[in-house]
């Protein structure tokens, strides 16, 4: 598994792709490149991807299987770092 991180103004990311799907995200991105004679981030080719597919954030809903047992851990993991967030002091 390869991983691609995504960076916005407000959040970050980082998603597991298969090996073949992150060589086809940086083909997409080399042929962006060319086009616009500009580097590109992964953030700009998902987005072009989005945008050319006709494909909304809410078609991915489900993509990620896992069992009931991954998923209490998950949450649990969540629950437990948001307990030690504290808001920065004015």
């Amino acid at each position: 598994m390869a991983e691609v991180t995504l960076c916005t103004l407000s959040t970050m990311a980082t998603i597991r792709v298969s090996e073949d799907i992150y060589r086809e995200l940086n083909r997409v991105a080399g042929r962006l490149r060319q086009e616009s004679g500009h580097p590109v981030s992964m953030d700009d080719v998902l987005a072009h991807l989005i945008r050319t597919r006709g494909l909304k954030l809410s078609d991915f809903q489900g993509a990620w299987k896992m069992t009931d047992i991954e998923a209490e851990e998950l949450f649990k993991s969540l629950r437990k770092l948001w307990s030690r967030w504290k808001y920065p002091s004015e």
